[in-house]
């Protein structure tokens, strides 16, 4: 209990935050399905100077002005219509070229490409307005993954609205088949959830570290992190061709090789590395059979088109000025395709 309430604590301060913003969203969404007309309060404050500046006097003195509630309500915007949109925007490359599985794994691994590529734009902000971009970006990041998580893990009875919105890449293997089936469902195990969320805000961080580094040392270093973390690593224990001997008995490579334990932070001094090179770490990523040998071939292309893709991306990104980040139009921003 003490680890899940360190883990949860920054994401439960991070709802605080973001709680204006999700009304603010909602508002957004009603107004564009039926404008509502303007209440008194409005009419009063527009018509008035006076009254305007006692109105944003007092919604400065609630925090509404501060600098973090500005990021936040920033970072939901910058998240939901920037980062998170990317694997559905760019769907037929991440899946088909890259062979991904649709699977949640899959949407983290592709979103979380985005979430680092803008946070290295973030960080150049002027202090400390880098720091709050990027903190709340992040919070933001793994409150929508949180909540996606309890979805697929038990998806509730009746539809209800997600932290963002709902996505087409991945499949609920959970999803009711019945959609009238009304029985109540209960919410996901909070042990299930803390595990899972330990085991992405791993990922996360390893990834993060493998790109700066890789952003750094040069394209190879940047290919290599591309294959381990958003290639799944295919290959790393040899490819077996059809003309290749195998023994009957001896299990083939089915995993990843990048998270250990299925991304569980472990003692690596007590990892059985050769159990560990036939236990499916739930990714749905798997080393290609014999028979398909011949789409390794394929795996240089991809490396170059993702490295050149974060090159371009990063240097577009640097080329946007700090107040088109932080409150410009979102589309100075966007991301483009993989092989644009």
């Amino acid at each position: 209990m003490v680890a899940r309430s360190v883990l949860l604590r920054p994401l439960r301060a991070a709802r605080l935050v973001a709680q204006p913003v999700r009304l603010l969203h909602a508002q957004n969404s009603q107004q564009k399905a039926a404008p509502q007309p303007k209440s008194w309060l409005t009419h009063k404050v527009e018509s008035s100077p006076g009254a305007m500046k006692a109105f944003l006097r007092f919604t400065n003195f609630l925090g509404y002005g501060s600098p973090k509630q500005l990021a936040g309500r920033r970072a939901f915007a910058l998240y939901d219509q920037v980062c998170a949109v990317t694997p559905d925007a760019d769907k037929d490359f991440w899946q088909n070229a890259c062979r991904l599985p649709p699977t949640f794994q899959s949407w983290f691994t592709v979103t979380n490409l985005h979430i680092w590529l803008l946070t290295v734009r973030l960080r150049s902000l002027p202090s400390p307005l880098g720091k709050i971009y990027t903190q709340a970006l992040i919070d933001h990041f793994f409150i929508d993954v949180e909540d996606r998580i309890r979805a697929v893990l038990q998806p509730p009875s009746s539809p209800s609205a997600p932290y963002t919105f709902h996505t087409s890449f991945y499949v609920n293997p959970n999803a009711p088949s019945n959609t009238k089936d009304d029985k109540k469902r209960g919410r996901a195990p909070d042990r299930l959830v803390t595990r899972q969320m330990k085991i992405f805000k791993e990922q996360w961080a390893g990834m993060g570290l493998a790109l700066d580094l890789g952003l750094v040392k040069g394209d190879e270093e940047l290919a290599g992190a591309v294959w381990r973390n958003l290639l799944g690593a295919r290959g790393a224990q040899g490819i077996a061709f059809p003309t290749t001997p195998t023994s009957p008995s001896s299990p083939s490579p089915i995993r990843r090789h990048l998270n250990l334990s299925g991304g569980e932070i472990v003692n690596p001094a007590k990892v059985d590395y050769a159990a560990e090179s036939t236990t499916d770490d739930g990714s749905g990523v798997y080393d290609f059979p014999p028979s398909q040998a011949d789409l390794y071939l394929e795996y240089p292309g991809l490396m170059l088109d993702i490295v050149g893709y974060v090159r371009r991306e990063a240097q577009r990104l640097e080329r946007v000025s700090d107040a088109e980040v932080m409150e410009g139009s979102v589309a100075k921003v966007m991301f483009g395709r993989v092989r644009d």
